[in-house]
């Protein structure tokens, strides 16, 4: 199942609707009216905007980092993280570091910059590597989350 969770790019935490929300949910499921629905962006809008998310500059100290970041998931002791060893059964895959490189590009795009920073990077890994990261049965016992592995790796990782 590790293979097949690792091909869904992102894993978002979605909250429950409040109540005013979920009651607006009920009423729209249950109404006759018909839905209109405009359209917000045309299929050439879409391939241009996918062309320029392409064209984002990555420098290579970024590429690094990010390979960096994804080692020290799997080989934690190379980045002093020992307390780490113990409590990740695997790190995250060689597809982590591509799709959170493609998801820091996407999210520099959506700033209106034309390369990748480090807090691109942050900015989306939480969703990009929390279900790339196995924990182990003693991490689980210790109530350990791979979100709090992914903050360790973070902290320890030099940042370019």
């Amino acid at each position: 199942p590790e293979a097949q969770v690792d091909r869904f790019m992102f894993k978002l935490k979605v909250s429950y609707p409040t109540k005013a929300e979920e009651r607006e949910i009920i009423t729209r499921q249950i109404s006759n009216e018909s839905v209109n629905i405009e359209k917000v962006a045309s299929t050439d809008d879409i391939l241009k905007a996918r062309e320029v998310v392409s064209r984002i500059y990555v420098d290579e100290r970024i590429k690094d980092y990010v390979v960096n970041l994804v080692s020290a998931s799997r080989y934690p002791e190379e980045y002093d993280l020992n307390e780490l060893k113990g409590l990740i059964q695997y790190g995250a895959s060689p597809r982590a570091s591509i799709f959170l490189t493609k998801a820091a590009m996407a999210n520099a795009f959506m700033k209106h910059r034309g390369f990748v920073t480090p807090e691109d990077i942050k900015h989306v890994a939480l969703d990009i590597l929390r279900h790339r990261i196995i924990l182990t049965y003693e991490a689980e016992a210790e109530e350990v989350s791979s979100e709090d592995i992914i903050r360790k790796v973070f902290d320890a990782v030099e940042v370019p």
